[in-house]
């Protein structure tokens, strides 16, 4: 159990998952349930897959592009905007795209277009950012960009090569990720190593350069009322990426890192883990204070929280 549901002093739900906590040097300094277990890290691995794309000779104008490149964006003009220039500069447009049709994630923007009556469109995809960063490497390494999103395809061999090599260990299952991209299963302690040795890495490769660009662009990365976002802006150094179904890992040079998966494949839960397992790892309480405890509402007050549970303290 790792977090539980308080309302009016009774314990109305709790939410179960793993959770492992990382030293700077990558040895464990807890771990909560199976974090050996194989799970979906969906994009949480987006930060160690850009980094195969540079290595594959993807050579973004600006930090800005690459911290697209690994983002699950809100679809806003500017997350928008900012896809189609870097599939441009390829020489590729937004019908290359291999994600689906969406409407923006930010509340604001698809209320503005189901107002208009837009279509769902391929650019306002979470993921497109990644498609388009994709794309553009499958063009500067000299292969197809038809079929790149075929586990065949040299650029997901590289991916799932590379994602094997800094999770230390052997990507144990591929499956179809919600945008149609390859998904690659790791463990919990996998996920945090990756991680891990992006900020750890020296300046200049490919693994801090995704680090830097995306701790430098966290808005990019996520985007307008996102926790990933609010919790680089506030916690100096710190990496976040989420992923779907309740995955969450953070990692802070010098630190650790930390990484969950949630069973129940929620969100309510993901922040007050997430952040008990930072404080594991020595930040200081008042920086994490926003997360660590979601309010329970009743009536016109507060009557509980969400908290982590007594396993995580």
């Amino acid at each position: 159990m790792l977090v539980e549901v308080w309302r009016s002093g009774f314990l109305e739900s709790v939410h179960r998952g793993s959770l492992v906590v990382l030293d700077a040097a990558g040895a464990p300094l807890l771990e909560v349930g199976d974090v050996r277990r194989p799970v979906l890290p969906r994009s949480a691995n987006k930060p160690v897959q850009a980094t195969a794309l540079l290595a594959a000779g993807w050579r973004p104008r600006n930090d800005r592009e690459l911290a697209l490149g690994a983002a699950s964006h809100n679809g806003e003009d500017e997350h928008r905007e900012l896809a189609a220039q870097v599939l441009a500069v390829a020489g590729l447009g937004p019908d290359d795209l291999g994600c689906p049709p969406a409407l923006p994630q930010h509340e604001g923007t698809r209320a503005q277009w189901l107002v208009a009556g837009r279509s769902p469109d391929r650019l306002a995809m979470n993921c497109s950012g990644k498609h388009a960063a994709m794309l553009s490497a499958c063009v500067a390494a000299g292969w197809p960009t038809q079929g790149y999103l075929e586990r065949e395809h040299p650029l997901q061999q590289a991916i799932e090569a590379r994602l094997g090599e800094a999770s230390g260990e052997p990507v144990s299952a591929v499956v179809v990720d919600g945008c149609g991209a390859p998904q690659h299963a790791l463990s919990l302690t996998g996920l945090a190593r990756g991680v891990l040795s992006l900020v750890e890495a020296d300046p200049g490769t490919p693994e801090r350069l995704v680090a830097d660009a995306m701790r430098a662009h966290p808005w990019l990365v996520a985007g307008t009322g996102r926790d990933d976002t609010e919790l680089m802006q506030g916690v100096p150094g710190l990496l976040v990426k989420g992923g779907a179904d309740g995955v969450h890992v953070a990692a802070l040079p010098g630190a650790g890192a930390v990484a969950l998966k949630l069973d129940d494949g929620g969100d309510r839960g993901r922040l007050p883990a997430l952040t008990a397992g930072l404080l594991r790892l020595g930040l200081p309480a008042e920086s994490l204070s926003r997360w660590l405890l979601t309010p329970v509402s009743g009536g016109d007050g507060v009557v509980g929280q969400v908290r982590a549970a007594a396993s995580l303290a």
